[in-house]
Parts: C-alpha cells; sequence; structure tokens
C-alpha cells in the first residue's frame, strides 16, 4: 500500500513538474546485439527509423585486446550512409573478468588508449560505457569515465553510458557530468533470476519514477536522458525458456502485439511490452526526456506489428502537432 501511494506521488510530481522538450532532436537509439557475424543482420536493421546505433558488446580479452565481431566495419559504413551515429558500447549485463584489471591505476590509461583507437581507426562516433557488474563500475569508474572524457571530447566524439536506477549508487555525479547522454535501461525489475517473483518487468510507472529519479534527484538534464524500452519479454513457468524476443512473443501468440502478459495454454505467464505500452512510453519520453532507447533491435518483428515502426508513428505524429 506504501509503494502504491508513493509511487501515485511520483507519477503527479512528474506530471506537474517535468518540461515540455522541443521534438526536432528527439534521439532513437538501438542497440544491436549479434550472435556471431553481423553482416547478415544489416539487413535487418531499419537505419531510417533510428537516430543512433550502439553496437553490444565491443570487450577486451585478458591482454586488453577488443574483440570485434566480423561485419563490424561493414555495418558502420551502412549506418552512416543514413546519416545515423555509431558507437561502440562496452560492458554488458554478463560478468567479464577483466574489467576491474584494466580499469585499474596501471593498466587503464593503455586501454583507454585502445578504446580511442578504435574510435578513430574504424570512424566511429564515441564510445557507450555499460558496466554495470561491481568489478567494473568500481571506484575506477569515474577514472575510466574522465580519462575517456578528456580524450575524445577534443575528437568531437561522444562520449555516453547505459545506467540502471537499481545501480545508481555506484555512479557519482562527477562521472554523469562528462556523458553526453545517458540511456535508462528501465526493465529488468524482475526476471529469471527471481523465479519466486513472477510480474511485469518494465512498466509504465516504473518509466515514470525512473525518469523523476535521474531528472530531479540526480538532476541530469532532461534533454540528454534517453527512456529504456524492452523489445523483449520474461517466461516465468513456460515451456518457451527464460525469455523471447517481442518478434518470437507475436509469432508464437498471434495477436497479442497490443497485450503486456500472456498465460499460455501450456502453463505459466509471459511479461512484455507490446506496441500500446511503447506508445505510450515514448509520449511519455517526448515530454520529459530527450529520446528513447531500444534493447535491442533485432528482436523487432520485421512487419507491420514493429514497435519501431509504432515509436516513429508517435514521433511523427507529435511533429506535425509542434
Amino acid at each position: 500500500m506504501q509503494n502504491s501511494l508513493r509511487l501515485k506521488v511520483i507519477v503527479l510530481k512528474a506530471c506537474l513538474f517535468f518540461p515540455v522538450l522541443a521534438f526536432s532532436q528527439f534521439r532513437v537509439v538501438g542497440y544491436v546485439q549479434p550472435r556471431g557475424d553481423l553482416t547478415p543482420d544489416i539487413l535487418k536493421i531499419p537505419f531510417q527509423n533510428i537516430t543512433h546505433l550502439n553496437i553490444a558488446f565491443v570487450n577486451p580479452d585478458s591482454t586488453g585486446n577488443l574483440m570485434l565481431p566480423p561485419g563490424f566495419d561493414s555495418l558502420i559504413q551502412k549506418a552512416h550512409e543514413y546519416k545515423i551515429k555509431v558507437l561502440a558500447s562496452i560492458g554488458g549485463g554478463n560478468f567479464n573478468p577483466y574489467y576491474s584489471a584494466l580499469i585499474s591505476d596501471s593498466n587503464r590509461k593503455a586501454f583507454i588508449t585502445r578504446l580511442v583507437n578504435l574510435v578513430v581507426d574504424y570512424s566511429l562516433d564515441g564510445i557507450d560505457v555499460d558496466l554495470e557488474n561491481d568489478n567494473a563500475a568500481d571506484k575506477n569508474y569515474d577514472h575510466l569515465v574522465a580519462g575517456l572524457s578528456e580524450v575524445l571530447k577534443p575528437l568531437g566524439k561522444l562520449l555516453t553510458a547505459a545506467l540502471a536506477t537499481w545501480n545508481a549508487r555506484i555512479i557519482s555525479n562527477r562521472a554523469l557530468s562528462k556523458f553526453d547522454f545517458i540511456n535508462i535501461m528501465s526493465y529488468d525489475q524482475t526476471g529469471p533470476w527471481r523465479p519466486d517473483q513472477p510480474g511485469p518487468h518494465s512498466t509504465y510507472a516504473k518509466a515514470v519514477e525512473d525518469l523523476y529519479y535521474w531528472t530531479h534527484v540526480r538532476r541530469f538534464p532532461a534533454k540528454e536522458i534517453n527512456l529504456g524500452l524492452p523489445f523483449y519479454g520474461y517466461c516465468f513457468g513456460t515451456i518457451y525458456g527464460e525469455s523471447l524476443s517481442y518478434s518470437d512473443i507475436i509469432k508464437n501468440f498471434p495477436g497479442t502485439d497490443q497485450l503486456d502478459t500472456i498465460a499460455p495454454e501450456s502453463g505459466g505467464v509471459i511479461y512484455y511490452n507490446g506496441i500500446p505500452t511503447i506508445k505510450n512510453k515514448t509520449e511519455l519520453a517526448l515530454k520529459n526526456a530527450g529520446g528513447v532507447m531500444i534493447w535491442q533491435l533485432l528482436q523487432d518483428s520485421q512487419d507491420n506489428k514493429s514497435l519501431l515502426s509504432a515509436i516513429n508513428a508517435v514521433i511523427k505524429n507529435s511533429s506535425t502537432k509542434h
């Protein structure tokens, strides 16, 4: 009851105090995570509907060498043909045993040099920092961000971050100030790692709460925030594994693109964001943020039920009104 009341207060405050922003520079940031060669995935990406592309993930081996998927350069070149800014995203939600050592005082400068060389050599537009685990987002996180900023900014390159409210305590205001914009991971509030806590992992109410936190508690400029939208769902007690892409959800369960929850006949439940919720969240971001972020583009459907198409329809409709 108290949590429900607290959330209602946050929503009310958001309605009263969030500024309304201009639509002309609204960002649509899409992550893409390949499974091996990127080349076939190039044909699946609707470049005309995004403004930024984050390639996830470009991570180091034990010596700091960055491991690039096949087709890395081809994807960058294709995106640039559409005037899209392309960033290499480092880190991710999975544990990487090497970051802690590589961003330590003795190795950090060399690692930053490798990242900057990657940007220059492949004509990237910047680096996206998605260090989520404690071994990477440790006391050296600030120094890594400051070091990257010091080198990338004079080159006219972007430095961005994927952040979540649940681990916001590890991100200092000093580090925040170095980012050109941040992508708020407003999803994964629960999931297969909490089988005893089934439920929606990315609600509209949580999006409101997250935006309020980053703009009013952390005082990060709203125009430099992108609201994260999930293109996947989590399964609890089903025969479909732990998760499904949005594309697979509507393929397995026709007519569910307008829903957020499915209870399969075989048992269990699946939680995701359908078209109405994605549209509502996009409208929220148009009013209270500077863009949306998508995890991830390759999970979308390739038809008239596309979530990315729904996002763009909302943006275009808002543009005509202003």
